[in-house]
């Protein structure tokens, strides 16, 4: 099976780290986010992946000149100019000739969703299209998706006000497609999926949705960045995660956090819930809680980053 893999956007929520590194190249607990997304289509059945790009594409080249993420054969779909999630997904599927049942998946979520149960989910309702669904405490941010007794979906309402929502399982990101869907995004302009696309089909009663309470994230803001980092710590068991040359001075406290290649804590510093991408170094006294600090940062004697702070690469904070 084929997988689309949505990786084109700006991730402007993310930025300064952004600015230099497209967010699905961002590392969790020390390996990029897309590797952790392949690997985990791999694991279901998905024997090749289409990187649909937008943004830095040079970046994914230069990551995976061989070909290859996660041990999977990848080829690239560069749009020409930002096409919204329809139709990179058009662009995507008419580059790589698809024509058979497919998987699209958003590059930047990370997911311990039985892939394999949604593709037979969708193929015993005869579906057109199949969507994951996933359980939040809040569904004002996403896309809300009531469903029947079949799991045929009856509305597709993206981002309802707070506190009107019928249900709080939410798109989650992965959809199973069959060919035919992609002759309903028009060509040469935006066009969303979730606006556009999937509507039409409510309507037409051919748009099905499977539910799951496996682990999902958006890891698209800071806090959630963050939080798939804390999560791949908390489930190590084994304390904060060290990249290798990474060094800890004796006398400073590094707890659940992250540490990249090469870092350096000196005597008396303090890192705590935290990210420190590689080459950073964090001098005594200095304090990290709850942060997240870009490559070849340096933290200056004393200096406190608090309450979601993000540093850019190369910054120098005093």
């Amino acid at each position: 099976m084929i997988a689309l893999v949505l990786v084109g956007g700006e991730g402007t929520r993310l930025r300064p780290l952004t600015w230099t590194t497209p967010k699905q190249l961002l590392p969790v607990a020390g390996v990029p986010m897309i590797e952790r997304v392949v690997r985990h289509l791999s694991r279901h059945g998905v024997d090749h992946v289409v990187l649909s790009m937008g943004y830095r594409p040079d970046a994914f080249v230069e990551a995976y000149p061989d070909g290859r993420c996660a041990g999977v054969p990848i080829t690239y779909a560069i749009e020409p100019e930002l096409l919204d999630t329809a139709g990179a997904v058009r662009f995507a599927a008419t580059e790589a000739g698809v024509d058979d049942t497919f998987l699209v998946v958003n590059g930047d979520v990370l997911t311990e969703l039985d892939v394999g149960a949604l593709v037979d989910f969708h193929r015993h309702r005869s579906a057109r299209a199949t969507i994951s669904l996933t359980p939040v405490e809040d569904p004002s941010a996403y896309g809300v998706v009531p469903t029947d007794d079949e799991g045929r979906v009856t509305a597709f309402i993206e981002k309802p006000a707070p506190g009107e929502a019928s249900t709080n399982l939410i798109n989650a990101g992965m959809y199973v497609l069959e060919p035919s869907v992609v002759d309903l995004v028009p060509g040469g302009r935006r066009v969303s999926i979730e606006r556009e696309t999937f509507p039409t089909l409510v309507a037409s009663g051919e748009l099905f949705a499977l539910a799951s309470d496996a682990y999902w994230i958006d890891t698209g803001t800071p806090a959630t960045y963050l939080q798939a980092n804390l999560d791949a710590v908390d489930h190590a068991g084994r304390g904060p995660l060290l990249g290798t040359g990474t060094a800890v001075a004796d006398g400073a406290s590094v707890e659940r956090s992250v540490l990249g290649p090469d870092c350096c804590v000196e005597q008396g510093a303090t890192i705590t819930d935290s990210v420190l991408l590689a080459g950073t170094r964090v001098d005594h006294r200095a304090v990290v809680r709850r942060s997240i600090v870009g490559r070849n940062v340096v933290i200056s004697a004393s200096a406190v980053l608090d309450d979601l702070s993000v540093v850019g690469d190369g910054i120098t904070v005093p």
